[in-house]
């Protein structure tokens, strides 16, 4: 028997992945390969999952490759999927040369994205998007792959000066290269500039793509500070903010990035980035606390914050040198017929039903 992906994820899950896959800009992948690294991770296992589901729905003999670094936690994640002959796992870090079967396409999404890891592994931060890069491109090469995908990042424009309201793909702006901290932004930056050479030099198409901050139901113990709303709501414990929260952010859900992501691979042009956003979520870190809370009313979750000067609302000024939010600009994606669909205070209670829902039996 070959289970179905819908026995075997929460129907939330799955409605999610019917978002992502029941779309018509997908049929150029019907029967070929697709490795994706990082399918472990939040965003490669929505990818993986549904591209199976259009194997389910339109018989699109999509072939799947998960490279994976923990086998058994890929195990837990992906359950009674693995048994399906159209999926099959890699494991091995992606800092070595990539040992997999060739594929038609690839899709690089293997990459430490949490300020934990920033702090303490910034070298294997940095590696993953260099040598990562590096390896996952000489592969493409060798199989003559149609296109690859290289999952890039709002952080490589680092901080950039002028008062606009967004960031367009055409900014650049000030990140010390010398401080270990920035191992993520700039190992994100070279491994962009690695998928331009590589269009160059062997004439590959590589799309590169700059997704805004990817929200979801990822795990109760996620640091950042999104998730932590949303475990809030979970735990029905209420909201402390430790600042004012008037950062302002390009916030996207998972389905929404999942969709954009495999249309910039199929649609996109080669080496030129293309940012991922969604124009309902953007907004400051207390607005994302404050929608958390009116997202499910009837739970009474409340916002406070740990210094009562932080409660009033900071303003917003706007000054020729002010510092550019990280908002980003999505028309260039949205012209090549891509359109966001979930607004946050829908995301959020998605997320939250994932969470809650009972594990399916996987």
């Amino acid at each position: 028997m070959e289970y179905k992906v819908k026995d075997c994820v929460k129907q939330s899950v799955f409605s999610d992945l019917l978002e992502i896959a029941d779309c018509d800009s997908l049929k150029p992948l019907k029967n070929t390969s697709v490795l994706i690294t990082g399918a472990g991770g939040f965003i490669g296992f929505y990818l993986a999952a549904a591209l199976l589901l259009r194997n389910d729905l339109f018989d699109d003999c999509i072939k799947v490759t998960a490279l994976v670094r923990n086998k058994e936690r890929a195990e837990a994640k992906f359950g009674r999927l693995l048994s399906r002959g159209d999926i099959s796992l890699c494991v091995q870090d992606v800092t070595e040369p990539i040992a997999a079967q060739p594929a038609d396409y690839v899709i690089h999404a293997a990459s430490q994205a949490s300020n934990i890891q920033f702090e303490n592994d910034p070298v294997g931060t940095i590696n993953a998007n260099l040598t990562g890069t590096s390896n996952v491109l000489e592969y493409a090469r060798r199989s003559q792959s149609r296109a690859v995908l290289a999952v890039s990042s709002l952080k490589v424009y680092g901080t950039v000066y002028g008062g606009a309201e967004k960031l367009s793909e055409s900014d650049s702006g000030y990140i010390d290269f010398t401080s270990y901290k920035n191992c993520y932004a700039m190992g994100k930056r070279a491994s962009e500039t690695l998928a331009a050479s590589y269009c160059s030099e062997y004439g590959m198409h590589v799309k590169i793509a700059r997704p805004a901050y990817i929200y979801g139901a990822a795990s109760l113990d996620d640091d950042r500070v999104w998730a932590q709303f949303i475990a809030n709501i979970v735990r029905g414990q209420d909201i402390l903010l430790k600042s004012n929260g008037a950062a302002k952010r390009s916030f996207c859900y998972v389905t929404d990035t999942a969709s954009a992501l495999l249309h910039i691979m199929l649609y996109g042009e080669d080496a030129v980035p293309y940012n991922i956003s969604n124009e309902m979520s953007d907004i400051t870190i207390r607005g994302f606390a404050k929608a958390a809370c009116e997202a499910l009313p009837e739970r009474g979750i409340k916002l406070s914050f740990a210094d009562p000067a932080d409660e009033k609302e900071p303003e917003q000024l706007v000054t020729p040198l002010a510092q550019v939010p990280e908002i980003l600009d999505n028309s260039r994606l949205r012209a090549l017929g891509w359109e966001p669909k979930v607004a946050l205070a829908d995301g959020i209670r998605r997320s939250v039903r994932v969470l809650e829902e009972s594990p399916a039996d996987r």
